[in-house]
């Protein structure tokens, strides 16, 4: 099983079940599954991104890695899975806590989760979505 990052709006083969990071989903799809443990707390929309990342580490941290991603086994039923959020993935100022979740596997566990689609990008400290405070500032 291979998992990636991506964003509801990413056109995917649906041999890869779509999970839902996001505290949102989008009203016109289907076929999506939820794991509200990596969605961000209700901060998300008023902390500044410093302020979020330091909170969303502390929510990871809380989190038990490997039954994290025993959960994504299960729901995904080994399959490719993909974990998604709204930010868009073609932009580069537009940093997303998806990031920080690849980083947090490759971390914890050494598992390496690509942005799909830009896979040549990098992944764990590397991936594309991370906050990079010279691209957002």
């Amino acid at each position: 099983m291979k998992i990636f990052t991506s964003s509801w709006s990413t056109t995917m083969p649906e041999s890869i079940v779509r999970i839902g990071i996001s505290r949102g989903t989008p009203r016109n799809q289907s076929g999506y599954k939820m794991l509200p443990a990596l969605a961000p707390g209700p901060w998300f929309k008023t902390a500044s991104p410093k302020v979020f990342e330091e909170l969303y580490r502390e929510q990871l941290a809380g989190l038990d890695p490997e039954f994290t991603v025993a959960r994504i086994r299960a729901i995904s039923e080994g399959r490719d899975a993909a974990l998604l959020c709204w930010e868009d993935p073609s932009i580069a100022a537009d940093w997303c806590h998806r990031g920080m979740v690849s980083g947090w596997l490759q971390q914890t566990l050494g598992i390496e989760v690509y942005e799909y689609g830009l896979e040549q990008c990098g992944c764990g400290l590397s991936h594309p979505k991370l906050y990079r405070a010279e691209l957002v500032d």
